[in-house]
C-alpha cells in the first residue's frame, strides 16, 4: 500500500472511531474555532511595512488571538494585537539565553520571563534550532536538559515553555532514534509541545495519532496545510509551494481537532510559512475552519 493511501485509509478510520468526538469538538461553540489564534510570522513582510493596518486585518478576518514571533522584541505586535481586542496567550521566543546562556551579550532567561509575566502571556515557545544544534542525539539530549532547567523557572512564573517542531526532528539517526524520541523521553512534566501538524506530516507521522500519544503534553498546536505534491518524508526544507491555506492540501483537520480535545490541548493557531498572497490566505484558512 502506498503511504498516501496508507494515510487516507487511517485518517479515515480515525475519524471514523472518534466521529461523535470531533462532531461535538466542531460544534458553534467549539473554543478551537471560536478562540483561534494567528502565529505572525505568517504575515511577517506585512508587520515589517505596517504594523498597525496589519493588525487590523488580522482582527477585521475573525481571529481572537495572535501569537507573535521574536520576543522579548514584539512590542508593536503585542500592542496592536491587544489594540484591536486580540489576546496574546504565547510567543515564539529567542532562544539564547536558554540554548546559549554563556554567549556575550545574552539577556538571561529569567528576564524574558519577567517580562512575559507582566504582559499577561501564559505560553512561551522555542521555535526553531539552528543547524549546529541539531544531527545528533547527544546534542538532543542536551537541548531537552536546557529547556527542562528553563521550563522549571518559567513554571515559577506561571508561565508554559513548549518546543515547536519542525520535520527535522523526525529524521532516524543511530539505532532509528529521532530527535523527536528523545524529546519525548527526556522532557520532564514541566516541558510540553507545541505540535505544528505540517511539520508532522513532512516528516512521515499522522499528526492526530501523535497529538494523542502525547495527550497531557501538548499545550497547543499549529495548523497549515500540505500540498499534494510533497511526498513524505522529507526533513530537510521544501518548496514554498508546500505550504497551503487549511483545505487546500491533503491534511485533515477534523480529526486533528478532535485529537486536541481529548489531549486538552489550550489553543490552536493558523500558520502559513510562504504565501504569495499572505492577507487572503489567511483570511481563507480562517473561512475554512468555520465551514468545518
Amino acid at each position: 500500500m502506498q503511504r498516501r493511501q496508507f494515510i487516507a485509509s487511517g485518517t479515515a478510520l480515525t475519524a471514523a472511531l472518534s466521529q461523535s468526538r470531533w462532531l461535538g469538538a466542531l460544534e458553534a461553540d467549539n473554543k478551537y474555532r471560536n478562540e483561534i489564534g494567528i502565529q505572525l510570522y505568517t504575515l511577517r513582510n506585512e508587520i515589517n511595512s505596517d504594523v498597525v493596518g496589519t493588525m487590523k486585518a488580522v482582527a477585521d478576518a475573525g481571529y481572537k488571538q495572535v501569537e507573535p514571533y521574536g520576543f522579548p522584541n514584539a512590542d508593536d505586535m503585542i500592542r496592536e494585537a491587544k489594540a484591536n481586542g486580540m489576546a496574546v496567550n504565547s510567543s515564539h521566543i529567542n532562544t539564547d539565553g536558554i540554548l546559549d546562556p554563556n554567549k556575550k551579550g545574552v539577556e538571561p532567561f529569567e528576564k524574558l520571563i519577567d517580562k512575559a509575566k507582566d504582559l499577561g502571556l501564559t505560553h512561551v515557545v522555542v521555535p526553531w534550532l539552528s543547524p549546529d544544534l541539531r544531527g545528533s542525539l547527544d546534542k538532543y539530549k542536551m537541548i531537552a536538559d536546557r529547556c527542562n532547567v528553563a521550563a522549571e523557572k518559567a513554571k515559577a512564573a506561571g508561565i508554559q515553555l513548549a518546543y515547536h517542531n519542525h520535520s527535522f526532528e523526525f529524521k532516524p539517526l543511530d539505532g532509528g532514534k529521532t530527535g523527536y524520541d528523545i524529546f519525548t523521553e527526556r522532557f520532564s512534566d514541566d516541558m510540553k509541545f507545541e505540535v505544528d501538524v505540517f511539520w508532522v506530516e513532512v516528516g512521515g507521522l499522522d499528526s492526530a495519532e501523535l497529538i494523542r500519544k502525547l495527550s497531557g503534553r501538548v499545550t497547543q498546536l499549529h495548523l497549515k496545510d500540505l500540498d499534494r505534491a510533497v511526498e513524505p518524508p522529507q526533513y530537510d526544507s521544501v518548496p514554498k509551494e508546500a505550504f497551503k491555506e487549511l483545505g487546500n492540501g491533503v491534511i485533515a483537520m477534523e480529526p486533528i481537532l478532535a485529537a486536541a480535545a481529548d489531549a486538552n490541548v489550550a489553543h490552536c493557531h493558523v500558520e502559513q510559512d510562504h504565501s504569495p498572497h499572505p492577507i487572503k490566505s489567511v483570511q481563507q484558512s480562517i473561512a475554512f475552519l468555520k465551514t468545518l
